[in-house]
Parts: C-alpha cells; sequence; structure tokens
C-alpha cells in the first residue's frame, strides 16, 4: 500500500515561491496517478494538479494554471509541486494522494493514501 506524507507547507509573502513535497512509502510511486489538493479554512478541498502514472502528462486547475508546476522524481519516491507567484487565495492545507488510472481526474473521493497535509499561508 502506498503511503503519502507533505511537507513544505510555510508562511510567505504575496509573489513568493514555495516546493511542496509528497514522499511515498510502502510502494513506487511509479505507477500510479498522485494528484495535490488544497482546503481552505470553511471550505471544500479542491483539486490543484495531478500527474499521470508515467510522470509523463501533467494536469491543472485553471486557477494555478502557468504559476504552479508538479513533477516527480522516482529515485527519491517523491512528487514535487512548485508553486511560483503565491496569492492569499493560495492560501490553505495541501495535500497530495494516489490513484491508479487517470490522472485528469478532479474528483477528491477518487483518490486513495492522503496524507496529513501541509499548510500553505500566503500573506498580501
Amino acid at each position: 500500500q502506498l503511503q503519502l506524507v507533505e511537507s513544505g507547507g510555510g508562511l510567505v509573502h504575496a509573489g513568493d515561491s514555495l516546493r511542496l513535497s509528497c514522499v511515498g512509502s510502502g510502494r513506487t510511486i511509479n505507477g500510479y496517478a498522485i494528484g495535490w489538493f488544497r482546503q481552505a479554512l470553511g471550505k471544500d478541498r479542491e483539486f490543484v494538479a495531478t500527474i499521470s502514472w508515467s510522470g509523463e502528462e501533467t494536469y491543472y486547475s485553471n486557477s494555478v494554471k502557468d504559476r504552479f508546476t508538479i513533477s516527480r522524481d522516482i529515485a527519491e519516491n517523491t512528487v514535487y509541486l512548485q508553486m511560483n507567484n503565491l496569492k492569499p487565495e493560495d492560501t490553505g492545507v495541501y495535500y497530495c494522494a494516489h490513484r491508479h488510472l487517470g490522472y485528469r481526474i478532479v474528483d477528491d473521493r477518487e483518490y486513495q493514501g492522503w496524507g496529513q497535509g501541509t499548510q500553505v499561508t500566503v500573506s498580501s
């Protein structure tokens, strides 16, 4: 069973950058689509980005497209989320999770193996 742990969050100013990590254990992340989601206080969890099981395709929400980049390092068994030009509306707890087939899936109910999340706070 693939388990995931997120890290890398913090408090930053608008316009700053952060890189989140999603480290897998128990199994290789190769062969799993990995998704990043976020949840702002009082709101539902929302889709941010995914990377396909092969690592060759990526998919982003419109709100982060052109600012965030998802990537993976098989040797490190880690998926990254590089976040540039952060905005206050990017504030929230960021989670990663996995699924076997399909990567353009934005419904968090279709994912498994959720970690504890990492807090990202962007001040204006």
